[in-house]
């Protein structure tokens, strides 16, 4: 079930400004010596998951911020410099709110003219009545992961994972947008900083 709706909303939480972005990488490697890149493809899970629409648009934001970095795409097999893998993972949460309404009374006073003569007053410790009532609510956490490996070496040097709450976007238009935006994100640790356009 949770693959049918991620895959329905289309992992449209890209572009929230509620992600969270975590990475880390390899402080020995020197990453301007990388040319060019490949990608490796998605995890079974991840194929799920998405649709080839979804995976293109997600393949396409990446590569634009990997050119922006001084990087070229090349096909699977023709020796990239780097080998770029990307999987998503949804999980299901339920979200509890209370909700409290009441009504009360509490004591009055009387004082004296700014703070002289006497002050009388008079009132109890108060009237109160509430009620409390609690809603739940399901929501679908979405993390999308993008690992760099060496392909000479053979090895992970960069990853960089955001995680945010699926919302559904309404048009192709704003599944790229929000897309283009959460991709950016997650890129902004790489070790290279993009060209600015």
């Amino acid at each position: 079930m949770k693959y049918i709706i991620a895959a329905f909303l289309a992992l449209t939480f890209f572009g929230c400004s509620s992600i969270k972005v975590t990475s880390d990488y390899d402080t020995t490697v020197d990453f301007t010596k990388f040319k060019t890149f490949e990608y490796y493809g998605w995890a079974e899970e991840s194929n799920k998951i998405l649709n080839q629409l979804e995976q293109e648009r997600i393949e396409d934001a990446f590569g634009k911020e990997l050119n922006k970095r001084g990087l070229s795409y090349v096909k699977k097999g023709e020796g990239g410099d780097l080998i770029i893998t990307l999987y998503v993972v949804t999980e299901q949460k339920t979200s509890t709110t209370a909700h409290t309404t009441g009504a009360g009374m509490g004591g009055y006073g009387y004082g004296g003219y700014y703070g002289y003569g006497p002050a009388y007053g008079w009132g109890g410790a108060g009237m109160h009545s509430s009620t409390t009532t609690y809603s739940e609510q399901d929501y679908t956490v979405g993390t999308l992961i993008i690992d760099v490996y060496d392909a000479n070496d053979k090895k992970l040097i960069w990853e960089s994972i955001g995680k945010g709450t699926v919302a559904e976007a309404k048009t192709p238009e704003a599944k790229e947008k929000n897309i283009a935006i959460a991709v950016q994100k997650i890129m902004a640790t790489y070790p290279i900083e993009a060209v600015k356009e």
